[in-house]
């Protein structure tokens, strides 16, 4: 009887104590590839690029923006973005300043010409539309692996490409999304496609990456992003060139000052 009675806790225990390690090693494997990614895309120092932002609407009508962006790593920390837009004139000296954490609130401010003011951007406020686009402000920060608990979900081939699936789940209360599903090819471990769910768990957006090109024989960069808005029918793209790495910016070029400097 007692050897029964051991035999059935054994099978009980084990039926319970599976899917937990199960997800342990799937959260385990989502985390390392994350960490694996994010490795090799530091000591980049600085960089500066051009960029064209092309809004369209729900009944295919467009509008551009031109914009130049000067990004700085920093040690032990996400990194720092400062955003200037060019044209068309009515958004011309708007400019936009980042700062990423990986355990702390991101700071971000934003700096309207016409008003001659920096707003600062409340982490409550985060999910909402950056310029009139499909990205959000939450979605202009550094990819930083502290932000995020991982699952793996499968291996699976994208466009020809061998890729890993994870889910991301944002651990910051205030995110507009519950999770984030993320393709990562297994050559270089490049983020290929995002997909964004919102905070009813639906899709909401889905981010491509194409055109990679490697800079200083280590470090890619997609030359073109494509966030498509399931629920409005809304998209923008991104597009990149004349990309220069380690340029010698400093701290002095990311600060509020620099924001209404900004030229």
């Amino acid at each position: 009887m007692n050897i029964i009675k051991i035999g059935l806790f054994s099978i009980t225990m084990l039926i319970l104590l599976t899917p937990i390690s199960s997800f342990a090693a799937e959260e385990n494997k989502g985390l390392a590839i994350s960490k694996e990614a994010k490795s090799r895309d530091l000591g980049w120092q600085d960089s500066q690029a051009e960029m064209e932002m092309v809004l369209k609407n729900q009944h295919g009508e467009t509008s551009n923006r031109l914009m130049r962006i000067k990004t700085m790593e920093q040690a032990n920390d996400g990194d720092k973005s400062l955003t200037i837009f060019d044209s068309p004139n009515d958004v011309k000296g708007t400019a936009f300043l980042s700062f990423s954490h990986p355990n702390d609130d991101d700071e971000q401010w934003l700096y309207l010409p016409a008003l001659k003011r920096v707003k600062r951007i409340s982490s409550r406020n985060k999910s909402g539309s950056f310029m009139g686009s499909e990205f959000s402000f939450e979605d202009l920060t550094s990819f930083e692996v502290e932000k995020y608990d991982y699952k793996f979900i499968r291996d699976d081939k994208l466009d020809g490409q061998d890729v890993w699936v994870i889910e991301q789940f944002p651990k910051d209360k205030y995110s507009g999304y519950t999770k984030r599903i993320v393709w990562i090819d297994k050559a270089e471990y490049r983020t290929q496609k995002s997909e964004f769910y919102d905070r009813k768990g639906s899709l909401l957006k889905t981010l491509t990456f194409s055109d990679f090109k490697k800079y200083l024989d280590k470090y890619w960069r997609a030359q073109k992003l494509e966030m498509v808005n399931h629920q409005s029918g809304k998209s923008t793209v991104l597009t990149w060139k004349n990309y220069q790495f380690k340029q010698g910016l400093d701290e002095g070029d990311f600060n509020k000052n620099a924001l209404k400097r900004a030229r």
